[in-house]
């Protein structure tokens, strides 16, 4: 395979989880008698220009089809950061009625509907049409299509330039990755901005996070990558932002290379620096990942066994595509973790990709009163203990699996 942005031969391996089926394709219960497509699951590090990738296998139309059953807006804690993004965007850059935003990937209007709130003119783009019209039914205008320089340039010549774009969460998810950024540097006008927010790599290496790979993910994000990458699609990184989003991410602010004004941050320059002591354009940094995956699927399955033996009843909250990929890996089914509840009611009486593990809703948990409950969107832990505080009415434990397997109270 060849690096999807330099053409460089892929040759560091980094991590390998064998053979899924993509993360986000929930199984209804009359899909169960027929077989699932599994597609290998191999990430590569281009020793060139170190942006990584998942080898392709599964194009953008199967991963996202028009049933894509993820919605932004079932965790209050994304939505609480989305509310202040949008009113951060409109003071740092001025935002009034008479500005234009677009958001790419808008889901379900998650985050446009705080910029409508706010008197801000916008719209956004989504491919997906179940999200789609989630979005619409809040009265936010979608394009729904995928986004690049086709798109981008239509638009353009429609009069929709935009002082603003966001792209939370989608980079990752595009197979074509130049096509993608292009469409921004021709949509953005010569003085709007662009902001991207995504996992970043070197987060994920540091706490071992694995499970933040499946097929939707075609590429993993450094931000020594991204300013390299960016700027040969004509879009210069000035800022970047950390953040404790999805176990640490970025957002890094982007402007139009060829009219862009605004100078280098303090911060972009000491994200870099981290990211160079850390050695991210070494194979080094990239050696032992999965050594790290095996041992923490190692314990998680230890635990589970453990558990059916003494007895002790066990359940899962949050149907995630990072558990999905938990699950596929360590080769969990239902005889040792029986269901798991998600508050979207797209999924409750779905199954789980791969796993075929029963999705339910709430009331089951409170019926079953399970002696640990596992946490498989970790990076909403805080959130998601609160939530089921009641839990601890019956002395049920909550259990995490990565970075390490935890049993919290």
């Amino acid at each position: 395979m060849k690096c999807r942005h330099c053409s460089a031969e892929l040759a560091t391996s980094f991590l390998d989880l064998g053979t899924s089926p993509p993360s986000n394709a929930y199984l209804r219960r009359d899909q169960l008698a027929a077989p699932e497509t599994w597609f290998p699951l191999r990430i590569m590090a281009c020793a060139s220009c170190w942006l990584v990738q998942t080898e392709d296998y599964a194009s953008r139309e199967i991963l996202f089809s028009n049933d894509y059953a993820y919605f932004s807006s079932f965790s209050s804690s994304w939505l609480a950061q989305c509310r202040d993004y949008a009113a951060t965007m409109v003071h740092r850059y001025g935002l009034t009625g008479a500005s234009l935003v677009c958001e790419v990937a808008a889901n379900d209007g998650y985050l446009l509907q705080y910029f409508k709130s706010s008197g801000i003119p916008c719209y956004g783009v989504e491919p997906t049409a179940s999200t789609a019209a989630a979005a619409r039914a809040k009265g936010i205008e979608i394009v729904e299509e995928f986004f690049g320089v086709a798109l981008a340039t239509r638009l353009r010549d429609q009069g929709r330039s935009a002082d603003l774009m966001a792209a939370n969460n989608v980079v990752a998810h595009v197979p074509d990755v130049g096509d993608f950024l292009k469409g921004f540097a021709i949509l953005l006008k010569p003085s709007g901005v662009a902001t991207f927010e995504f996992p970043h790599l070197l987060r994920m290496v540091e706490h071992a996070q694995f499970d933040t790979a499946y097929h939707e993910h075609y590429s993993y994000w450094s931000l020594t990558a991204a300013v390299r990458v960016f700027a040969a699609n004509g879009l210069t990184i000035f800022d970047a932002d950390e953040l404790p989003s999805h176990g640490g991410s970025l957002r890094v602010h982007a402007q139009r290379s060829d009219t862009g004004t605004r100078s280098p941050s303090d911060t972009l320059h000491a994200v870099l620096a981290a990211e160079h002591r850390a050695g991210v354009e070494t194979p080094a940094f990239y050696a032992g990942f999965q050594t790290r995956a095996e041992g923490i699927k190692d314990a998680f399955v230890a635990f589970l066994i453990e558990a059916k033996k003494t007895g002790l009843k066990v359940g899962a909250y949050g149907a995630a595509a990072k558990g999905n990929t938990l699950l596929n890996f360590a080769g969990i089914k239902s005889d040792l973790l029986p269901w798991v509840v998600d508050a979207n009611p797209v999924k409750q009486g779905m199954f789980l990709p791969g796993s075929r593990i029963p999705i339910v809703a709430e009331e089951r948990l409170r019926a079953e009163k399970p002696d640990r409950i596992v946490l498989l969107p970790w990076n909403l832990k805080d959130e998601l203990m609160q939530k089921l505080a009641y839990a601890r009415e019956w002395n049920a434990k909550f259990v995490i699996a990565v970075p390490s397997l935890l049993i919290l109270d």
